[in-house]
């Protein structure tokens, strides 16, 4: 099914913008210049981060369209403080204390120990998407991280660590740089057999997927050959991971010296072998070889499209969207930012065929869960433990869901990102759909709970910073504009309040009077358990429906 078909119409009723005089599918990358609402600022924030809080809306109403982006792409953070022994307790680790980090530590060679780091590593990285600046940078190394991809059950998690923080520091810097890091990062060496790719007896594993996955791609004018890949392998011999200070070293005497000959897809460059510690820089021989192929940035520029606008590409849009961008992309030294810049602030962003249309992979629909609904985590530093072990559901939630955080299912990412023809629809099946609505119905009622710290949303608190939660109208329009990029139909709304949030009652005054009640006393057990049991109801049957799905 062609999830287009599922999407507004072009009218919106709630945003008052109309998209009929659009040409859909020939918007470009010209900026974007029609009415500016709240409709699109939600879009824009979605997919540029992991939901969109409504204190993220309330602080971006009065910029502009420019200024919002520019603030998404230009946010300069902190580097976080990294993950810390404190996922399992039970597990005695001799060379960490408990909060103390373990990326300093010697590398283990106990397999529970290695497990428990690797786990505490996920949850890390999941609190870092939870309480995200406003920026796109969470979800630029996600993306990344299904580019570059490295599975984690057999690299040292230290390497992991080690292979997160090169995601972060480059993910929106150069990617020229960025290839190159990622080349030399212990993790991948170890991953791809970088490690084992020696003179005599070359490994083709790496200098393989960086063409086919990381560089060229797989597409009908993407023409390296096999002696390209073997002739590749040869230039990447002689690195290797030293141990001792956690990064990569280059072995002169396990280096091929030879010339290397590639092929007319690469204008038949040789690049000149290279003896001693100067054998190192073939790779930047071989780096500016590959950059000097126009379609490596037809191949980057249509996979941020993937991931960012939807899964089709057509011919319009390979013409008026992914060319122009590539070219945005070779003119700025292949810097992600201008790509990213023109992206987000094109007309092709903003058309009403590219709101609402992309399922939300697990990650996203989990971690957007927790911010738009603003639940409250405990104290990171006086409850690491219980947040840890938060962070680890939502982490097992999202394996239940096909996505474990760090853990691609192979070499070429995700399936959602690639698989012709279904792509994003894959996210959803009669396994994972079911698992999604288990945990949001848990979440909304029970929660979770470690060392009586609770773990749950809270409806009313949702409820209470809303423009007007006396009147159920309103309430619903205020959390349909939080929760769902899709408008629905006024009877849709109407069966929400009477039948969902009213319990059959006809009469606006039946809510207005429950809330009342409870805002004159929040202590009273009974007001409070009126309106909590309403509104559980209410968000149980709102994430629950198809419409929850899409962003």
């Amino acid at each position: 099914m062609n999830r287009r078909n599922f999407i507004i119409p072009l009218k919106s009723k709630e945003s008052g913008q109309d998209f009929s005089s659009i040409d859909l599918a020939q918007s470009g990358l010209a900026p974007y210049s029609e009415t500016w609402n709240n409709v699109l600022l939600t879009h824009l924030l979605k997919r540029n981060m992991f939901g969109a809080k409504k204190t993220d809306t309330d602080y971006f109403q009065s910029k502009t369209m420019s200024q919002i982006v520019n603030e998404l792409i230009n946010t300069v953070n902190t580097p976080p403080l990294p993950p810390i022994n404190n996922y399992n307790s039970s597990v005695n680790d001799p060379d960490v204390q408990a909060g103390s980090t373990w990326v300093n530590a010697p590398i283990s060679s106990s397999g529970t120990i290695r497990a428990n780091r690797r786990y505490s590593l996920q949850s890390w990285w999941l609190g870092l998407q939870i309480n995200q600046s406003r920026s796109i940078e969470e979800k630029m190394v996600l993306f990344w991280h299904n580019h570059f991809v490295t599975e984690s059950p057999n690299i040292d998690p230290k390497y992991l660590y080690i292979y997160n923080t090169t995601l972060r520091k480059y993910a929106l810097g150069n990617f020229k740089s960025m290839v190159k890091a990622i080349t030399l990062d212990p993790a991948m060496l170890i991953y791809l057999n970088g490690n084992k790719n020696v003179a005599g007896a070359p490994n083709e594993n790496y200098a393989r997927e960086l063409q086919e996955l990381f560089t060229m791609g797989k597409g009908p004018n993407s023409l390296y050959t096999e002696s390209d890949v073997q002739a590749a392998a040869k230039v990447l011999t002689g690195f290797d991971v030293d141990a001792t200070t956690s990064s990569y070293i280059f072995r002169s005497t396990k280096h091929d010296a030879t010339n290397k000959q590639f092929s007319a897809f690469y204008n038949n460059t040789v690049i000149t072998g290279r003896t001693g510690a100067s054998g190192e820089q073939e790779l930047d021989d071989f780096l500016n070889m590959l950059f000097n192929q126009q379609e490596l940035s037809l191949f980057i520029c249509r996979k941020i499209y993937r991931f960012f606008i939807y899964y089709i590409i057509d011919d319009n849009v390979e013409a008026n969207v992914i060319a122009p961008l590539a070219q945005i992309f070779r003119n700025n030294n292949y810097e992600i930012k201008p790509v990213l810049q023109a992206l987000f602030s094109s007309e092709h962003f903003f058309d009403a065929n590219n709101i609402g249309c992309m399922i939300k992979s697990p990650i996203d629909y989990l971690v957007g869960m927790q911010r738009e609904f603003n639940v409250v985590f405990p104290d990171q530093t006086l409850n690491y433990v219980e947040n840890y072990y938060f962070w680890r559901i939502m982490c097992l939630a999202g394996i239940d869901m096909s996505q474990e955080l760090g853990n691609p299912p192979n070499v070429a990412g995700w399936p959602a990102y690639y698989q012709v023809p279904e792509f994003h629809e894959l996210w959803i099946n009669s396994n994972t759909l079911p698992r999604r609505n288990i945990f949001s119905d848990v979440l909304i009622s029970k929660g979770y709970t470690k060392n009586s710290i609770k773990f749950v949303i809270d409806p009313i608190a949702f409820v209470d910073m809303l423009s007007n939660p006396y009147d159920p109208n309103q309430l619903i329009i205020d959390s349909l504009a939080i929760l769902y990029m899709i408008d629905i139909s006024l009877e849709s709304k109407d069966y929400l309040k009477i039948q969902i949030l009213m319990t059959g009652q006809i009469t606006d005054g039946y809510w207005t009077t429950a809330w009342t009640n409870y805002k004159s006393n929040p202590t009273d057990a009974t007001y409070k358990n009126i309106v909590l049991t309403r509104l559980q109801a209410l968000f149980k049957y709102l994430m629950d429906i198809s419409e929850y799905q899409l962003s």
